[in-house]
């Protein structure tokens, strides 16, 4: 049995909560030209962009090792501007049971937080939490700020 967790990260984005959203929906192929080091691809590996059911092939880049991923889409609120993803298949799969990336995006005074919870479970009780993966996920978020800014 594996320790169970959640870690949830809200980062400030001042390219425009609707932007980020939509990329991530419609466009995530384009992250390979908006953060090269860390993100160098995406396929589609069943379904189409922005549908739940959807699986898509992640090649991407963290702690200096090339990996891979498979995720499904498992929901989308548009109105909370929220896809929740379910990974199948790939590196983060060799030290977790279970693993769950959801994004959001809140508007609170003016400005738009992108929220990301991940929910996990570690495949034995000395496993680690995803704490260097979060802190990627969150300069992911600022590069694509950093692209957009300017530009909207």
């Amino acid at each position: 049995m594996g320790l169970s967790g959640k870690l949830v990260a809200a980062v400030e984005f001042k390219a425009g909560g609707d932007l980020f959203h939509e990329l991530f929906r419609y466009k995530p192929d384009q992250f390979a030209t908006i953060t090269p080091e860390k993100v160098q691809g995406c396929d589609l590996h069943e379904g189409e962009y922005g549908k739940v059911g959807s699986i898509i092939n992640w090649r991407y880049t963290h702690d200096g090792k090339a990996k891979t991923g498979k995720e499904l889409i498992q929901a989308i609120d548009e109105e909370k501007r929220m896809i929740k993803f379910k990974v199948l298949e790939g590196d983060v799969m060799e030290e977790y049971k279970e693993f769950f990336v959801t994004f959001h995006i809140e508007t609170k005074g003016g400005i738009d937080l992108v929220t990301w919870t991940f929910e996990y479970e570690t495949l034995n009780d000395d496993g680690e939490h995803p704490i260097s993966l979060l802190a990627y996920f969150i300069a992911i978020t600022k590069d694509i700020e950093n692209h957009h800014v300017g530009k909207n």
